[in-house]
C-alpha cells in the first residue's frame, strides 16, 4: 500500500466518529447514513491531495463531510421519493434517554441544512470560532444564528 493510501487509511479511522457525526444529522435511515458515510469518503480522498494544511485537518474534514451532507440533502429533497417501509420503525423507542434523543433529532431535522450543520458543530463542542471556519462565516454571525435557532427549536 502507498504511503498516501496509509495515512489516508489512519486520518479516517482517527477521524471516523467525526464524519459518521454529520452523517447522522442528515438522516435517520442506517442505510442512507452508511451511503452518505461513503461519499463524504470518496470527496475526502478526491480532495485529499490538494489539502494544503491551511487550516486544521478536523476542520477540513467537517467542512467536507458538510458540504458533501448538504449537497446530497438539497438533491434528495427535488426527487421527493417515498419510503419503501412507511410507517416501520429501525431504532429503538422504548428508551426515555432513545425517545428525548429522537425527539431532538426530529426537530433539528426540520431545520434548513445550513442551520443543522451549524446545530451539529455546536453540539460538538466546537468553539464559536471553529464553527465559524467550518461554515465560511463570521464568528458574530454564528452567536446570532444560534441564538435564532436556539428560539426555532423552543418554538417546535
Amino acid at each position: 500500500m502507498e504511503q498516501q493510501e496509509k495515512d489516508f487509511s489512519r486520518m479516517i479511522r482517527e477521524q471516523k466518529a467525526t464524519i459518521y457525526t454529520v452523517c447522522y444529522m442528515f438522516s435517520k435511515d442506517k442505510e442512507e447514513i452508511d451511503d452518505l458515510f461513503q461519499e463524504v469518503l470518496v470527496k475526502l480522498w478526491q480532495g485529499y491531495d490538494s489539502f494544503q494544511g491551511k487550516s486544521d485537518l478536523r476542520t477540513w474534514i467537517y467542512r467536507v463531510s458538510l458540504n458533501t451532507c448538504i449537497s446530497i440533502d438539497r438533491k434528495k429533497k427535488r426527487r421527493k421519493t417515498q419510503p419503501l417501509l412507511e410507517g416501520v420503525d429501525l431504532f429503538d423507542k422504548n428508551d426515555a434517554d432513545n425517545r428525548q434523543t429522537d425527539l431532538l433529532h426530529e426537530r433539528i431535522g426540520k431545520l434548513q441544512a445550513f442551520d443543522r450543520a451549524i446545530v451539529l458543530l455546536w453540539l460538538e463542542n466546537l468553539s464559536y470560532e471553529e464553527i465559524a471556519q467550518i461554515v465560511g462565516i463570521s464568528v458574530k454571525n454564528v452567536s446570532v444564528k444560534l441564538y435564532r435557532i436556539k428560539e426555532q427549536l423552543k418554538q417546535m
